[in-house]
């Protein structure tokens, strides 16, 4: 099942980049103007394309997902493609992966994660992930030992593709170590020294995407041209799942950023999306890019405390970031293991060159992070299409939310707010087990979104307080983000339907005016402090209701620095 026995099939399917020549200055100035890369897109696509053409503009992308082309332009040929087609413009950003993280130095660790979310019983039960594809949007795959061939001892490795060099290849030498850590906790087939599986769905076939580079950094270009071609294969390698373990600042409603933009056109397209919620917490919204999309899982961490066989010492993560959305929506929907995870990564790849100590010498390292969080719910889903493989992005959404296990305290009260915690953390074995449907992005439209036709805002509120709470839900759903992170021995996390409060799960209100009545002031400041990276509300709720710091006047392309190293938990 190789790429290299695949490979005239897929070929038709990969987005042919044209690399453009050097573009010739159009300014009438002799001074010549610095570039910046744009993304840059058009209802008339077709128009945007023949205008890059006529006016020799250097196109680095083509982006038909989301109608774009990504362009190094200067001041001024930015203006001349303007009077020639109606655009939207926004700068090529840089993403940079969701966490790489500490953890203690082991030896052939073992394999507990399967037991803390009940996967275990489902492997007893013979679901192991087969049949379903992943996809892992990050720094590439090294085909180590689990991650080649399943339980079977069949091929599941469907290679990579380079989104950066728009290449595929059957075998991929990974620099960065991130990419195959992150994929084996979903998918490795490997066993610990006492027979256990470590992978959450280790029959899941996986497929690279490369976009980030060795340091864990990308421009949205690069993650865009990933996505598309995900999109242009899936029906062919049954790829259902695309894990992003990264996140990135949002600098604009979630509808606007051309990210998030084709992030919605995966989901809309029959891929369950599963995204970090990031490791900017525990302050409120923290939630970033992709994470910030309404549709898609967000998954936040959670961590055992290092006692796997004990459930009532677990907590949540004090990095994990938190929500709501800037447009009021309820995120993370769910938590998972996502400290001092260990994983497959080779001995020469860039993070155990520079962090040796927490690799066991052998094949393993350990890594804490939002990063890891998510590739556990994304071998869950493997799990749940395996078992019924008729399910919907939306329905798998619902049984997870309806299924996870909330923390609560010794008084039966919510120990984290669901903007913390979400529904809870995640369960492979109810998961499956639910029959829930019609519980989440009710009230959403995913086409109108698309189109700009309609967008939404979520029930989240603010009182004048400064208290978080969901509109028409008890004291009990409002979070004061004061009280800090709950660090207590005694939570007990607790399998419940949470019928009583639908209301959060993603759905949507008609009047975005209730988020803004909650302040004082018309004018949200992003953390209550203003920098180049800082996002701001304008005064009025039309389309135009954010703008950017760091705007097109400039020529500074901002790096989103989310994977700083986090403290092992």
């Amino acid at each position: 099942m190789l790429l290299k026995n695949t490979q005239r099939l897929l070929k038709p399917f990969l987005l042919l980049s044209s690399i453009g020549a050097i573009a010739a200055l159009i300014a009438s100035s002799t001074i010549e103007q610095p570039a910046t890369s744009y993304i840059v897109s058009a209802k008339d696509f077709a128009s945007l394309q023949q205008s890059a053409t006529t006016l020799n503009l250097s196109v680095s992308h083509q982006l038909p997902i989301i109608d774009a082309l990504a362009i190094d332009l200067t001041e001024q040929q930015l203006t001349d493609l303007q009077q020639l087609v109606n655009v939207t413009v926004s700068l090529n950003q840089k993403v940079e992966l969701s966490g790489w993280a500490k953890g203690k130095r082991r030896w052939q660790p073992k394999a507990t994660l399967t037991d803390v979310i009940d996967a275990t019983q489902a492997h007893n039960a013979g679901n192991f992930g087969g049949g379903v594809t992943i996809g892992f949007l990050d720094t590439g795959l090294d085909q180590l030992k689990g991650l080649s061939r399943d339980l079977y001892g069949y091929d599941k490795a469907w290679g990579t593709y380079d989104a950066v060099n728009n290449s595929i290849h059957n075998y991929d030498d990974e620099a960065s170590g991130h990419g195959t850590h992150v994929a084996s906790i979903a998918a490795n087939s490997d066993f610990d020294i006492y027979g256990k599986i470590y992978g959450v769905a280790p029959n899941a076939a996986i497929v690279g995407i490369k976009a980030f580079d060795r340091e864990g950094k990308a421009t949205y270009a690069d993650v865009i041209r990933g996505i598309d071609w995900a999109i242009k294969v899936k029906d062919q390698i049954n790829l259902r799942v695309l894990n992003m373990s990264f996140s990135g600042q949002a600098r604009s409603n979630y509808w606007d950023d051309p990210l998030n933009q084709a992030v919605m056109k995966a989901w809309q397209a029959g891929i369950v999306v599963v995204a970090s919620s990031g490791n900017r917490g525990p302050e409120p919204m923290t939630i970033g890019v992709p994470g910030n999309v309404p549709y898609i899982i967000t998954v936040g961490a959670m961590t055992d405390n290092y006692t796997p066989g004990d459930t009532s010492d677990d907590k949540l993560a004090s990095f994990s970031s938190a929500g709501p959305t800037a447009e009021a929506f309820v995120k993370p929907e769910i938590v998972a293991p996502g400290g001092h995870i260990s994983g497959l990564m080779s001995f020469d790849s860039q993070l155990a060159v520079d962090h040796p100590e927490f690799h066991d010498g052998g094949r393993y390292f350990q890594m804490s992070g939002t990063s890891q969080a998510t590739a556990v719910v994304s071998g869950v889903v493997a799990l749940m299409l395996t078992d019924n493989p008729s399910l919907t992005p939306d329905q798998v959404k619902c049984r997870l939310i309806d299924s996870a296990h909330r923390a609560i305290n010794a008084e039966s009260k919510l120990a984290y707010s669901v903007f913390q915690q979400g529904a809870g953390v995640v369960n492979a074995l109810d998961a499956i087990s639910s029959n829930a449907y019609d519980c989440a992005n009710q009230g959403l439209d995913i086409a109108k979104d698309l189109s700009g036709e309609a967008h939404y805002w979520g029930p989240a509120n603010i009182d004048s307080a400064g208290n978080f709470y969901i509109e028409g839900l008890g004291d009990e759903y409002s979070w004061n983000e004061n009280n800090g992170v709950v660090d207590s021995d005694i939570l007990i996390w607790k399998n419940s339907l949470w019928s009583d409060i639908l209301i959060w799960k993603n759905s949507s209100i008609i009047d975005a005016s209730v988020w803004q009545n909650g302040f004082e002031t018309d004018i949200l400041i992003w953390k209550n402090s203003v920098d180049t990276d800082i996002l701001i509300w304008k005064n009025s709720l039309d389309s135009d209701i954010l703008i950017w710091k760091n705007n097109l006047d400039s020529n500074q392309v901002t790096t989103i620095d989310v994977n700083s190293w986090v403290t092992p938990q």
